[in-house]
């Protein structure tokens, strides 16, 4: 599984999804161009020590980032999508595909995308902040798959 950002507006949010990442062992793929400069000290601060146990995968473009997804299929979280997250099967070679926190995706990557997925809300709210979406959606994710790591035996509740 892997999650995908698509030209990220806000830094603490990269590095908030990049230290999920880390933490759940899955690949961050960014899809340029950011919203800001990516070595910014709002993204340090937000991914703290975890930045050497992520994988990232930058790309130029959404067609370069195409390149490296091997017919794995693309599942865009949206507002405007119909199907909630909750009633959706998952696969371990799932992408999940974050818009931008100000504008989400362009129609076309809206169009191309293999399954659109919302969370639902309340009426009149907009939407949830991109890092808490992915972490929601992820985590349903990795449960339906048996995805998440084994935590280590020192770590594991009595």
């Amino acid at each position: 599984m892997r999650l995908a950002l698509y030209q990220p507006d806000i830094a603490p949010n990269v590095g908030t999804l990049l230290r999920l990442g880390a933490c759940l062992g899955i690949s961050v793929d960014i899809i340029e161009p950011c919203g800001f400069p990516f070595g910014a000290r709002d993204l340090k601060r937000a991914v703290m020590d975890y930045a050497d146990n992520v994988e990232v995968q930058r790309h130029i473009s959404w067609e370069k980032f195409l390149e490296t997804t091997d017919r794995k299929r693309l599942i865009l979280l949206s507002t405007k999508a119909a199907v909630p997250y909750t009633e959706f099967h998952f696969r371990e070679s799932d992408i999940l595909i974050l818009g931008r926190e100000s504008a989400g995706v362009p129609e076309t990557i809206h169009n191309l995308a293999d399954h659109r997925l919302l969370i639902p809300m309340t009426t009149g709210m907009r939407s949830i902040n991109v890092a808490l979406a992915a972490a929601m959606v992820t985590g349903e994710a990795l449960r339906q798959v048996a995805g998440f790591p084994v935590p280590s035996s020192s770590l594991q509740l009595q």
